[in-house]
This record gives C-alpha cells, sequence and structure tokens, in this order.
C-alpha cells in the first residue's frame, strides 16, 4: 500500500478493529478485515439468511423478486421452501407461513387481513356492489357470493361450461350451471403453523337468471379477496347486460380492468387514512375499514401482478382494454364492445 502502520493502528475500515491476520482486502486504498468486507459487499440470502453463492466465473447468483426486494438463493425455488399464496415471498428462517391446509400457505402479514369465511366476506361484496352502482354499473340481479375450499373451487369449475379458464390456479368463478358447491360458513380457528376445524357445508345454487353465484377462494387476504369479487362481478355484469361470446381477449381484459381500477380505488382511499390506521394493527384497522401501510402495498403488488401478467388473454386483454378505457372511457369502450365484439382502437 505504500503505508507504513503500527500494527495496533492497522485497522479495519468496517469494524475499526486492528487487523491482525496476514489476509486482508483492500478496496479503494481501504483495508478490511477479509470477512468484515464480505459483509459488506455479498449480499446474504434472505430466506436461509446464508451468503449468496458464487459461480465458476466468481460472480454472485441469485433469484430475485421483481416487486419484493428479497433476494435469494436459487436452490429456494426448487426446495420446497413455502410460499405465500397470496403475496409470493417465500418463507424465510425462524418464521413459519400457515398453511391453509390445501397446499396453500399464507405469510403472517397477508394472514392479518385473510378473509376465512363467507359471513365475513359479505362486507366486502357489497362495498364492491356499491363501487359498481357508483359507475352506472347496477347490478340489477342479487348474485349470491360464496367463499369456497380449493377442491370445491376446482370441481365447479369442471362442471362450468361458460366461459374460459386457464389461469394457473383458480381463485374465482362466475357459475351459470346449476351446481352443489361447499360453501365455508364459518372461520376457522388458527392454531400452530395451520387452521384448525375447517368447516364446509353444501349448498345448492338455483339458477333464475343468467348468473348462478359467485364463488371466490378463502383464505385471501381482503384486498386480494376484493379483487377477485371486482373481477367474477364484471362477469356477472357483462353476461346479465346481454354481452354475448366475446373473444377471451375481450372479457377477461375488461374483467382483469375492473379489478385494477377498484384495487386503484382502495389504494387512494387508503393513501389518506394511513397515518389514523398506523396507530392501530393492520387487523383491527381493517375492521374499521382503514388500510394499513402494508395493507396499501400489496395493493400495489396485486395491481403489479394484472398490469405485468404475461399471459395473451388476462395480460395482453388487460392492456388492450386499459388503452382502450385511456382513449374513449369505460362507457364507450363497452358501448363498442356490446356493438362489434372487440375493443375500440
Amino acid at each position: 500500500m505504500g503505508i507504513f502502520y503500527h500494527p495496533e493502528c492497522f485497522c479495519c475500515r468496517a469494524c475499526r478493529y486492528p487487523i491482525t491476520e496476514q489476509e486482508f482486502s483492500l478496496s479503494e486504498k481501504h483495508a478490511y478485515h477479509k470477512n468484515c468486507f464480505k459483509d459488506m459487499i455479498q449480499y446474504k440470502c434472505e430466506v436461509c439468511l446464508q451468503y449468496l453463492p458464487t459461480n465458476g466465473a466468481g460472480l454472485i447468483e441469485y433469484q430475485f423478486h421483481p416487486f419484493w426486494p428479497q433476494k435469494y438463493c436459487s436452490v429456494h425455488e426448487h426446495d420446497n421452501t413455502a410460499r405465500c399464496c397470496s403475496c409470493e415471498r417465500l418463507e424465510f428462517v425462524n418464521t413459519r407461513y400457515v398453511s391453509l391446509g390445501d397446499g396453500r400457505s399464507l405469510c403472517l402479514e397477508c394472514m392479518e387481513s385473510a378473509i376465512m369465511d363467507t359471513g365475513d366476506c359479505q362486507p366486502l361484496y357489497h362495498t364492491i356492489r356499491d363501487y359498481y352502482e357508483g359507475m352506472n354499473m347496477k347490478l340489477e340481479q342479487q348474485v349470491p357470493m360464496l367463499l369456497v375450499e380449493r377442491k370445491a373451487l376446482n370441481e365447479a369449475i369442471v362442471k362450468e361450461t361458460y366461459g374460459f379458464h386457464n389461469m394457473p390456479e383458480a381463485r374465482g368463478l362466475c357459475v351459470s350451471e346449476e351446481q352443489t358447491v361447499a360453501s365455508i360458513p364459518k372461520k376457522p380457528k388458527v392454531g400452530g403453523h395451520g387452521l384448525i376445524g375447517i368447516r364446509s357445508q353444501p349448498q345448492k345454487l338455483t339458477r333464475r337468471c343468467e348468473i348462478t353465484a359467485i364463488l371466490v377462494l378463502h383464505g385471501l387476504p381482503r384486498l386480494l379477496t376484493g379483487a377477485i369479487i371486482a373481477h367474477e362481478l364484471m362477469h356477472s355484469w357483462l353476461r346479465l347486460k346481454g354481452y354475448r361470446n366475446l373473444n377471451p381477449e375481450v372479457e377477461e381484459g375488461i374483467c382483469q380492468l375492473l379489478s385494477y381500477m377498484w384495487l386503484e380505488s382502495e389504494i387512494i382511499s387508503g393513501t389518506s387514512s394511513t397515518s389514523a390506521a398506523s396507530s392501530s394493527s393492520s387487523s383491527s384497522a381493517s375492521k374499521k375499514g382503514g388500510k394499513s401501510r402494508l395493507d396499501n402495498k400489496l395493493g400495489e403488488f396485486f395491481m403489479y401482478q394484472i398490469a405485468n401478467d404475461s399471459t395473451p388473454v388476462y395480460g395482453g386483454g388487460f392492456r388492450a382494454a386499459s388503452a382502450a378505457v385511456n382513449n374513449y372511457g369505460l362507457r364507450r369502450t363497452l358501448d363498442h364492445i356490446l356493438l362489434t365484439g372487440s375493443f375500440p382502437v
């Protein structure tokens, strides 16, 4: 280095303790303990808390989530590390996600506002119906909305002959056929790291109009549950208003747009109430109608998912619907779809 030090003065730039080892690291004329320098420049995996591995070329290799600032070892993509079915973040060491008993897990943050039974979901459902009515899109028919287990939802999808169903994970369904489904009338208890006492009861859905019911997967946070309801409610509105035989890109695209718009309205309204909500817990804030910063961040993530969906039907359809509404407004876009079956360009 061209500089001479007393042994006790040759100190690590990071920890300020003397460097007594023969080997040390150097950066911009500053000396470091090798471990201190490694801590400073090399990230640790946020799942296992070990240093991220390097490849043969000496480059650090890792995976990261495009929305959440979470970097982790590539091996955790395939080693059965639990992933939250809502926010997609991986379970990290010394933390246990809550198992929903059907192969899904929820992180503790998403669990705070999770809706577990049909009764608890009714206020949210009516709020979204009011949102539609505020846009002059009132649904005259009282369509039942039920929270169901994963198995019951998948079985209902198989029986349903109307519509397009090609998502990796079904979370909601607008039912047209007469079916009997198992709904969840009572909230299960949380015990250990899972749910205790999940009970469902058969409920016959009788067809009195074009729409029989809206089914939504249980156990998801309030904003994600609401986004699913807003999407399925748009399917209901289209069918009740006489929109027939739409291409999947058009129907799913406009439904995704309404889901996105509802989330956006919730985040905007939640921003003004964040200060008041921050003094209480996330769960109590949700019950009172306020939203915490975490709720808003989750909402932004769900909007990010919709906007960046890579599938032609849901992602491409949303972007086409969004462009049409930005240019012509929602009402003119819907009128054009009714006449032509396509988005205005």
